[in-house]
C-alpha cells in the first residue's frame, strides 16, 4: 500500500536557494527531532549527494524509536536543475510501522522573483496489511505535521543563506 500527503508554501528567496538548500545544506538543520522522530546527526558515504543515483547514510540520536546510530539510507532518484527533486528513503535500521520506504518529492516554481512555490510530497511505502490503516493515518495526521516542520526549518536556512555542503 501506498499513502501519499503533500503541503505547499511559499519561499522568498532565489529559485536556486529555494531549489538547492533542502537537498545540499545540512540535514541535520532539516531533521532537527520531532514527536518520535529522532534529530538527525550527521551522514557518511556522502561524496556524490545531490547526483542522480547516488546516496549516503542517514545517523540520528538516540530517541524513543531508535538506538541511535546509522537509520537509513537516502538516494537520489531524480535531479532537474531548479525545480525537480525526487528521493528514497529506504533500508531502515529501526523497525518503522510496517513502512519499507519512503519517497519524497521537492518542487520548486518560481511566480515572481523571489517567490518561490514549493510543493513538497512523500509517499509512504507499506507491506504490513494489518498495519494500513495506522498507516495511513500516521500518513495524514503525524508525517504531515513532520513535513510542515521540516518546511519551517529549511526555510529558515535559505533566509540565512546556509552554506551548501554538496554541489
Amino acid at each position: 500500500m501506498t499513502t501519499t500527503v503533500s503541503v505547499q508554501t511559499i519561499y522568498h528567496c532565489s529559485l536556486e536557494r529555494a531549489f538547492k538548500t533542502p537537498m545540499l545544506c545540512d540535514v541535520s538543520k532539516v531533521h532537527t527531532r520531532f514527536g518520535i522522530m529522532p534529530k538527525v546527526t550527521h551522514c557518511t558515504e556522502d561524496e556524490n549527494w545531490g547526483k542522480p543515483g547516488y546516496s549516503k547514510k542517514v545517523f540520528v540520536a538516540k530517541s524513543m524509536t531508535q538506538k541511535g546510530g546509522w537509520a537509513s539510507n537516502d538516494k537520489v532518484i531524480e535531479r532537474i536543475e531548479n525545480t525537480y527533486w525526487k528521493i528514497e528513503v529506504s533500508d531502515f535500521q529501526a523497525w518503522m510501522l510496517g513502512f519499507t520506504k519512503f519517497v519524497g518529492e521537492w518542487e520548486t516554481s518560481e511566480l515572481e522573483p523571489g517567490k518561490i512555490l514549493i510543493n513538497y510530497t512523500y509517499t509512504l511505502h507499506s507491506n504490513a496489511p494489518l498495519l494500513y490503516p495506522l498507516n495511513w493515518l500516521f500518513t495524514k495526521t503525524f508525517w504531515k505535521a513532520y513535513m510542515k516542520r521540516v518546511l519551517e526549518n529549511i526555510r529558515k536556512m535559505a533566509d540565512q543563506d546556509e552554506p551548501y555542503l554538496y554541489e
